[in-house]
């Protein structure tokens, strides 16, 4: 038998056949289950239990080559389809969308719609480059298809950037809670508006028991797929703040209250020129969810590529949606007073009926939906930490003593983070042009060209969106960095 195989137990050969007949005292088994490993119409193929009469034939043309490695016992259902697209979603669309109105602020309207869905066609590509060669080489991560392409370097390299770019954003998570609940030096938070001053405007403070009390409990659990319904409530929340944006811009927009939007960039100022420069890699940001592609396919019930794909496909029209739906409404609401974090805009009257109610449904709700893709985010960053500080050791589902002192120190390391940087935008310019689109762009554009050259070829098409993707990504990280660092030297002179 190939060494694909040799952990599966021996008792489904050995201990109910011995070339191929039984002892006389066996005949009153013969209806005995045993595990007979099948190949699967899908990608990876099925152990499944059966019962079998002793006199029939055993399937000697059973080709093993074809089927993956599936270890002995039971093997527990996955999340189905939606419940795939809704954790990839909820990756996606986490606190990037805060920031999209600003962007569309220094874009313009129609410019800022062309790079939404140009940067969201891209997103996709790269996701299914991903997955194809993830299948081809039965990758289990992002770091392994990685090495496979680059090496063992470039997958130690994706991994520290994977760390950076997720607890990046799990610290810009925090940063949001801390604005809103407790308000920030031009805005009010909600507890200040209900309650007036008090213990709450202890912006720190009230983020620790936010952390300790609702995210923790959630960050323990050690499957992904548990967090199914939890994502499907944060898709439901960012819709609902969507819809709510999208109506009272409209409402405004048909009763002449919002001034003519620009449609295009400004060029008049050094300051304009160096927005352009770092709000593409802030608009990238919004797109990285390539980290969780590989632990959302391993637990894909009846998992292949294709079912991927339309995982993929789905859940890219749907943020290209709610991101451009966001960014338009957020840009016509507030116009050049658009905030880095739309959210803080919200605690003023927004000049039409309910405005109050209004601004705390949109506020509060999404509070709720950063507290439940939280752990979506966290689970990948301690999944890679593990990866890269205990290889070989068991997976976290068996060690749960490993998986909570990691959640732990993580979350510490977080919450001080948060507590460090000024807001999100500052950490967005730096994790767009860096961590995000090498993630999001660069290593998949790197994998797609290196392993293409192997077994899965790329077509012609294919090869000119891998290099046009890379070159672009190369181009954003430059001007992304010669920016930020211009733009940091400006400030302090």
């Amino acid at each position: 038998m190939d060494n694909n195989y040799s952990r599966i137990s021996s008792s489904f050969v050995e201990s109910q056949l011995h070339d191929g007949d039984l002892n006389s005292g066996d005949r009153d088994s013969k209806d005995a289950a045993f595990t007979k490993l099948v190949a699967s119409d899908q990608e990876l193929g099925l152990v499944k239990s059966k019962s079998l009469n002793i006199d029939d034939d055993i399937d000697d043309d059973l080709d093993f080559d074809n089927v993956p490695f599936v270890a002995s016992g039971s093997r527990t259902t996955g999340s189905g389809l939606y419940g795939a697209v809704f954790n990839l979603t909820t990756t996606v669309v986490g606190a990037g969308i805060m920031a999209l109105p600003a962007t569309m602020k220094v874009l313009g309207l129609f410019v800022g719609l062309v790079f939404i869905i140009l940067m969201g066609i891209l997103s996709e590509v790269s996701i299914e480059f991903l997955v194809r060669f993830t299948v081809h080489y039965k990758a289990t991560s992002y770091g392994e298809v990685v090495e496979h392409a680059l090496g063992k370097r470039g997958r130690i390299c994706s991994e520290i950037f994977i760390i950076l770019n997720n607890a990046g954003m799990l610290i810009v998570y925090l940063i949001i809670m801390g604005d809103v609940m407790s308000g920030s030096l031009h805005h009010l938070g909600i507890f200040d508006q209900l309650l007036g001053n008090g213990v709450w405007d202890h912006r720190k403070m009230l983020i620790l028991v936010v952390l300790v009390i609702f995210l923790a409990p959630l960050c323990a659990l050690d499957k992904i797929d548990s967090l199914s319904l939890t994502s499907a409530a944060s898709v439901a929340l960012a819709v609902i703040f969507v819809l709510v944006a999208f109506v009272v811009a409209f409402i405004k927009l048909v009763e002449g209250k919002i001034e003519a939007p620009r449609f295009t960039p400004e060029f008049g100022s050094t300051k304009a020129i160096l927005d352009l420069l770092v709000v593409i890699p802030i608009m990238s940001n919004a797109y990285v969810c390539h980290f969780n592609v590989q632990p959302i396919y391993n637990e894909l019930e009846g998992r292949s590529p294709e079912k991927m794909n339309r995982v993929g496909r789905i859940t890219t029209a749907l943020c290209v949606f709610v991101y451009a739906s966001t960014a338009m409404a957020g840009y016509l609401l507030f116009g050049e007073d658009t905030e880095s974090d739309v959210l803080t805009n919200f605690d003023k009257d927004l000049g039409i009926r309910f405005s109050t109610a209004l601004n705390y449904v949109v506020r509060v709700g999404y509070i709720l939906h950063l507290l439940l893709v939280f752990p979506v985010i966290h689970f990948s960053l301690r999944q890679t930490v593990d990866t890269l500080l205990f290889k070989g050791s068991p997976p976290l589902t068996e060690s749960r003593k490993r998986c909570l002192i990691l959640t732990g120190v993580l979350l510490a390391f977080i919450y001080f983070g948060s507590t460090m940087i000024p807001n999100i935008w500052t950490a967005f310019k730096f994790t767009g042009a860096t961590t995000a689109v090498s993630l999001g762009y660069t290593f998949p554009a790197l994998v797609a060209l290196r392993l293409g050259k192997q077994g899965a070829g790329l077509s012609l098409n294919e090869k000119l969106l891998s290099w046009l993707m890379l070159i672009l990504a190369i181009l954003v990280s430059i001007f992304g960095v010669f920016g930020n660092i211009y733009s940091i030297n400006s400030k302090s002179e």
